[in-house]
C-alpha cells in the first residue's frame, strides 16, 4: 500500500481555532447548490460508480466476526464485481486490474486473518488492511490501553489505523490534550502505517466543533480525518463533509500538506456515494479523487454499487438478494 501522502503535522495553533465560526444554514444551502450542479447519467454514472468501488474500505465490525467471514470479506474486496459485468464494462481481473476496493477494515483481533487472506491472494500490496483502535467506538479508555491497541494492530500487519478521538475533549474545549493524544497515537503507528482520526461528528454538537476538531487532528499529524465510527445515531452527512473538506483545504493552503477524508456510516446507496464524490470534486478538486486521499467506510454500500452496474449493463433490475454481500 502506497504511503505517498503523509502529514507531519504542525504546532497547535489556538489562534486559528479561536477565529472559526461555521454557519449551519449557509453550509446546508451550499451543499444543496453543489450537489444540484452536477447530474451523472448513463456511461458517466457507471464510470463514477466504478470509481467509488475502488475507494471503499470494505468493513466488518461485528461482535461475531470470525476468520471465515473476514476471509470472505477479503475475497469480495479483491473481486468486488461479477466477472461478466466487469467484462461488459471493459475490464477483467488480471494481475494489473485496478478494480478492487482500497482496503478492508476490521477489529484488531482480526487483522492477522485479513493479512493472511490477502497474502494468499497476492493482494497485500494492492489492498490495505485497516484496523479500528483506541477504544473504538467510544474512545473512553485509558491512553496506555489505546496505544497498545495500535501497536498490536501494526505488529499484526495493519498498515492503516482508524483511531477514535475522545469526544469529551472537544465538547469541553481541551484542544491541547486532544492534540497531544493524537500525536502519541501517530507515533505508535510507526513509519509504516497511516493514521485516520475518527471524529464521531454526530456527537460533537456543532459544525464549528467539527471544523476545530478537524484542524486539531491534522495539526497533530493525522493522515486522514474520518466522519464517524458508524455506531453513532448520526453519522456521515454532506454538511459535515463540506466543513471537513474546507478544513482540509485550509490546512493544505496554509501548511502545504494534503490530508485525506473518509466518510463512514450512512453511505449506503450509489446516489449517496456519487453525491460525496461530487462534493469532493467541487470542494477539493480531482487531486482528492483517489484512494490516497478519499475513502468510503462501508459495509453495505458495495452491494448497491454492484447492483447499479448490473442494471446498467443488463437493463434488468436484480433481485434484492443477488448483491447482499458488501
Amino acid at each position: 500500500m502506497s504511503l505517498q501522502f503523509r502529514n507531519p503535522g504542525c504546532e497547535l495553533d489556538l489562534g486559528w481555532l479561536n477565529s472559526v465560526n461555521i454557519n449551519l444554514s449557509a453550509t446546508n444551502d451550499l451543499v444543496k447548490k453543489i450537489i444540484s450542479s452536477k447530474e451523472l447519467k448513463n456511461e458517466y454514472r457507471a464510470a463514477w460508480i466504478l470509481k467509488a468501488i475502488t475507494l471503499i474500505d470494505l468493513t466488518t465490525l461485528a461482535g461475531d466476526d470470525t476468520k471465515s467471514n473476514v476471509t470472505r470479506l477479503c475475497f469480495k474486496a479483491a473481486k468486488p464485481i461479477a466477472d461478466d459485468v466487469l467484462n461488459e464494462l471493459g475490464f477483467n481481473y488480471n494481475v494489473d486490474s485496478p478494480i478492487h476496493t482500497a482496503a478492508v477494515c476490521v477489529y484488531p483481533a482480526r487483522v492477522g486473518d485479513a493479512v493472511d487472506a490477502l497474502s494468499k491472494m497476492g493482494m497485500c500490496k494492492k489492498i490495505a488492511v485497516a484496523s479500528v483502535a483506541t477504544g473504538f467506538p467510544s474512545g473512553q479508555y485509558d491512553i496506555k490501553t489505546r496505544l497498545e491497541e495500535i501497536r498490536f494492530s501494526v505488529k499484526n500487519g495493519a498498515n492503516e489505523i482508524d483511531i477514535v478521538i475522545d469526544r469529551g475533549l472537544v465538547l469541553t474545549g481541551k484542544w491541547g490534550e486532544l492534540y497531544q493524544q493524537i500525536q502519541v497515537m501517530k507515533d505508535a503507528c510507526g513509519p509504516d502505517a497511516h493514521l485516520k482520526a475518527i471524529l464521531a461528528t454526530g456527537e460533537l454538537g456543532t459544525l464549528t466543533n467539527v471544523y476545530k476538531a478537524s484542524l486539531v487532528a491534522m495539526m497533530a499529524g493525522s493522515d486522514f480525518i474520518k466522519t464517524s465510527t458508524g455506531k453513532e445515531s448520526v453519522n456521515a452527512t454532506l454538511p459535515v463533509g463540506l466543513v471537513m473538506a474546507r478544513a482540509i483545504k485550509d490546512y493544505y493552503e496554509k501548511m502545504g500538506y494534503k490530508v485525506g477524508l473518509k466518510p463512514a456510516g450512512g453511505v449506503r446507496t450509489a446516489n449517496d456515494a456519487l453525491n460525496w464524490l461530487i462534493l469532493i470534486k467541487e470542494t477539493l478538486g480531482n487531486e482528492w479523487l483517489n484512494k490516497e486521499l478519499f475513502r468510503f467506510g462501508a459495509s453495505g454500500l458495495l452491494g448497491d454499487l454492484e447492483s447499479n452496474l448490473y442494471e446498467y449493463v443488463t437493463r434488468k433490475t436484480p433481485a434484492g438478494y443477488e448483491f447482499a454481500m458488501g
